[in-house]
């Protein structure tokens, strides 16, 4: 299988697979609770500290990284809980991942345009709360424009608005820009372990807890902890931080290999306003869910792996003002660190062998 899904996970780093080993044993040295006041838990409580402090490092200065059981439940929590702290009323893009819009549509929040680059329009006013929240993703799963989201920080902070930032697809790949007051990761988008993610929350901001419990998570977010998912997730941002300008220069040489193999379609989103690991395109006749059939040895997507067994129409699509045909005619291709050259260009070979099938040229 050639794995061109980027998007949808990341494969694990081996050092962040060896990190975890360590809190994985069956002795009380490995597999003790961070809460425990005894040797055992100390040590396990300094390796969730020291993952916190390696998560932290890619984010701003001057918050505090809270360990989450990932992204989805980092944007229930800060806009859920948020919208209690910041009554004004809540605001969020019409392209945030499902995770933060069934939140909004739940919340009754002002939608926000894009255009059919699938960019926020600039920020308007009257559309941003007084005292609420506005949600605002940094690099958009299905399209992979990169939004502006210190102009709408600073829209939210002249109404005395908090702005969320689900910066799960930029984390780890590019800056996350200052200005954010709650920032949303995720470990396994960055060749992390699944099932662990985090809020970062700006120091000052006062956020309800997420759950009540043992007071884990300083008081925020109860339940015990795990030592080794946080010590996979530090790993791996440890390594992603170490690996930026060579992870980026080897993202950048595979776009350039896939715009020259694929002259025949069309970019969904801006060209230039985006992360080069994300390639949505499409093209005039053909059919993406069976292309994923017919070229079944490579791994790939229609959209968001969350919603692409729905069989409905991506809703970034839709707010780019696209057609449904054109969005049916439409496939995401994600690649990153571990993607060879000639595994994206065996990949591509084989989509292209596919359209053919299909009576493409």
């Amino acid at each position: 299988m050639i794995y061109l899904d980027y998007q949808a996970t990341t494969p694990l780093a081996p050092e962040a697979r060896e990190a975890m080993l360590r809190w994985l044993g069956d002795d009380g040295d490995s597999f003790a609770n961070p809460a425990s006041t005894h040797k055992a838990g100390r040590a396990a409580a300094a390796a969730v500290e020291v993952a916190r402090d390696q998560v932290a490092a890619l984010l701003p200065r001057g918050g505090r990284v809270i360990f989450t059981s990932g992204a989805t439940e980092a944007l229930n929590w800060a806009l859920f809980c948020g919208a209690r702290a910041m009554p004004g009323g809540v605001a969020g893009l019409s392209i945030e991942h499902a995770a933060s819009l069934q939140c909004l549509e739940r919340l009754d929040a002002a939608i926000l345009p894009v255009d059919a680059a699938g960019l926020a329009l600039p920020p308007d006013a009257a559309l941003i709360p007084q005292g609420g929240i506005v949600a605002t993703m940094l690099v958009n799963n299905e399209v992979g424009t990169i939004q502006p989201v210190a102009d709408f920080a600073a829209a939210a902070h002249a109404k005395n608005s908090l702005l969320l930032c689900d910066a799960v697809q930029g984390f780890g790949r590019i800056a996350i820009p200052e200005g954010p007051d709650l920032i949303a990761v995720s470990a396994h988008k960055i060749h992390g372990p699944k099932g662990i993610g985090a809020l970062w929350i700006r120091d000052g901001v006062d956020l309800p807890p997420l759950m009540l419990g043992g007071a884990q998570e300083q008081g925020l977010r109860s339940g015990t902890v795990s030592p080794a998912l946080c010590a996979g997730f530090g790993g791996a941002a440890a390594l992603a931080a170490d690996r930026l300008e060579v992870d980026a220069a080897h993202v950048e040489r595979l776009w350039s290999l896939a715009m020259d193999m694929l002259p025949e379609w069309t970019i969904n989103g801006a060209e230039s306003q985006r992360y080069h690991g994300n390639l949505n395109i499409r093209r005039e006749g053909v059919n993406g869910l069976r292309l994923m059939s017919d070229a079944r040895g490579v791994a790939f997507s229609l959209g968001s792996a969350c919603g692409s067994g729905s069989g409905k129409v991506s809703h970034v699509l839709r707010a780019m003002s696209m057609s449904e045909a054109d969005a049916r005619a439409s496939i995401r291709l994600g690649w990153g660190r571990y993607t060879s050259e000639q595994a994206l260009r065996d990949g591509l070979n084989a989509i292209k062998d596919a359209v053919r099938l299909q009576g493409g040229n």
